[in-house]
């Protein structure tokens, strides 16, 4: 058997997946500085108000079509998106932005083994090495201070996102092409914002002063937010789930390069850890293809030889 081997062309689709994964990946210090001033459920639940009226507000033509699918649609993947964001915001209050970004990688090869445990569909041989690498990773990767085989309050709460952000992947490329892309987008960011705020009475978060860093900061990965989630959906239309995981590995790269250049500092052991997290995401992407058998001779070639 041999590995398959990619193409190095790359569609406008996926050069668009590839900016805003470097974008993507700067994120993760802004909002670390915004939940020094707000709770993660209020300024998620902000964030994704900003986007998804912004949305609307480009999108008011193509509202009134807007079908019950759609609606499902959205409402379902906005629940993922409220999860795996919120709970990210949660836990950058307790770890470095460079270390949330590397474990939320993980959702990629998670990808897979959720497909397994909720749709049946067994793994192949890759995805379950990535998935071997990329935990082995976690390991070397979480845990106070850098120790082994142990998971700190931060690194549970973000691995927990990424089971969330694993799951609004798979529901993406479910309805991919089912649906318009700017009204399941609406309703996605409107379902996120919602279901952020309703989290903040079980968790008795309480509304935070207004001040203007939170307000810009806010606004500014509100309309971001809103672009990844229009851009993602269209160009997951065209895109392979395969390609498009593979674009996004770049995210926690870039965020531990903005981390370095902000002055954080992980142990060379979580470095480590996180190499392995990547290189577990590029394996379980990785496809092997049989060998064709050859073909059988014609009869007569072969009464020929015998002759």
């Amino acid at each position: 058997m041999s590995l398959s081997r990619y193409a190095f062309s790359v569609k406008p689709q996926e050069a668009l997946l590839i900016v805003i994964t470097l974008f993507w990946g700067g994120t993760f210090l802004a909002v670390q500085y915004a939940v020094t001033m707000s709770g993660p459920f209020f300024f998620v639940g902000l964030r994704f108000a900003t986007a998804g009226l912004a949305v609307a507000l480009l999108s008011l033509r193509v509202l009134n079509g807007i079908s019950w699918l759609e609606i499902k649609a959205g409402g379902v993947i906005g629940i993922a998106i409220a999860l795996g964001y919120s709970l990210q915001t949660w836990g950058l209050q307790f770890i470095p932005s460079s270390k949330s970004a590397f474990i939320t990688a993980m959702y990629v090869p998670l990808v897979p083994l959720l497909q397994w445990l909720c749709l049946g569909r067994m793994p192949g041989l890759m995805p379950c090495i990535g998935i071997a690498l990329a935990f082995s990773g976690l390991l070397l990767l979480a845990g106070p201070e850098g120790n082994m085989l142990a998971l700190g309050k931060g690194e549970i709460i973000t691995l927990a996102s990424a089971v969330a952000i694993a799951a609004e992947i798979i529901l993406i490329s479910a309805w991919a092409g089912k649906v318009d892309v700017r009204r399941v987008t609406v309703v996605q960011l409107l379902t996120a914002s919602l279901v952020s705020f309703a989290a903040m009475i079980p968790s008795g978060e309480s509304v935070p002063t207004l001040s203007p860093g939170l307000l810009l900061v806010a606004l500014g990965l509100g309309i971001f937010s809103a672009i990844i989630q229009v851009v993602m959906n269209w160009a997951q239309r065209s895109v392979s789930p395969t390609r498009a995981t593979v674009i996004y590995t770049g995210e926690p790269v870039w965020a531990g390069v903005f981390g370095r250049l902000a002055g954080e500092r992980l142990p060379l052991l979580a470095l480590f850890g996180g190499a392995l997290i990547v290189l577990g995401v590029l394996v379980s992407e990785l496809k092997l293809k049989k060998k064709k058998a050859p073909l059988p001779a014609p009869e007569n070639s072969v009464k020929q030889s015998e002759g």
